[in-house]
């Protein structure tokens, strides 16, 4: 791997004997290397990226850890928004697609990227993806975003033809942005918690 990998990247493993610590035991059933693992938001001491395991059910989730040196493969959200990589789809049909289309067809001021069932489906094509389906976005946003730039966003996406929850990606962490929009505080997702500030992007308490 060229680059650390982040929340939502969706990573595929050299062998079954790569996740560790996962207790779960429909992970062993369902699970497989061919199948990619997902990073989520935590803090490891010793090096090893935390990740989850996607289930056949909403409610099968497991949280575990894998070696850098174990990935073989990596398919980022910005990667899964690729207009070509959505027309060849065979999802494009699907509401949740079809809205991500809609939204390349604009250049916008920042990087964002496709996770949850829809970018999981787009990745492996698994059909993980029904007619309500939501489509789960993420915004990169290393520095402040003007605010005015974000409210147009929201209004398109409030107009697709399916649900739009789009998170916002800083260095300290992730928030919704529907809930930034309307409220002057937020809950920010860090890697060792939730946090509410007025200030995203800063460390500094609020």
């Amino acid at each position: 791997m060229t680059s650390a990998p982040r929340p939502h990247d969706l990573l595929w493993l050299r062998n079954s004997n790569a996740l560790a610590a996962i207790s779960e035991p429909w992970v062993s059933e369902i699970w497989h290397p061919g199948l990619p693992v997902v990073v989520r938001r935590d803090r490891s001491e010793t090096g090893l990226i935390p990740v989850g395991v996607r289930g056949e059910r909403r409610e099968q989730r497991a949280a575990g850890w894998v070696d850098v040196a174990a990935v073989v493969r990596v398919f980022t959200p910005e990667s899964l928004a690729a207009r070509a990589l959505l027309l060849a789809s065979p999802f494009s049909a699907y509401a949740p697609v079809s809205a991500a289309l809609a939204l390349s067809e604009r250049r916008w001021p920042w990087r964002w990227g496709i996770t949850g069932s829809t970018g999981y489906a787009l990745a492996t094509q698994q059909p993980t993806l029904h007619s309500a389906s939501d489509l789960d976005l993420v915004i990169r946003a290393p520095e402040p975003l003007a605010r005015d730039a974000l409210q147009q966003w929201q209004r398109e996406t409030d107009a697709l033809a399916c649900r739009v929850d789009t998170q916002v990606e800083t260095p300290l962490g992730a928030f919704a942005l529907s809930e930034w929009l309307r409220a002057s505080r937020v809950l920010v997702k860090t890697a060792t918690g939730p946090i509410v500030t007025a200030s995203p992007w800063s460390r500094e308490p609020q």
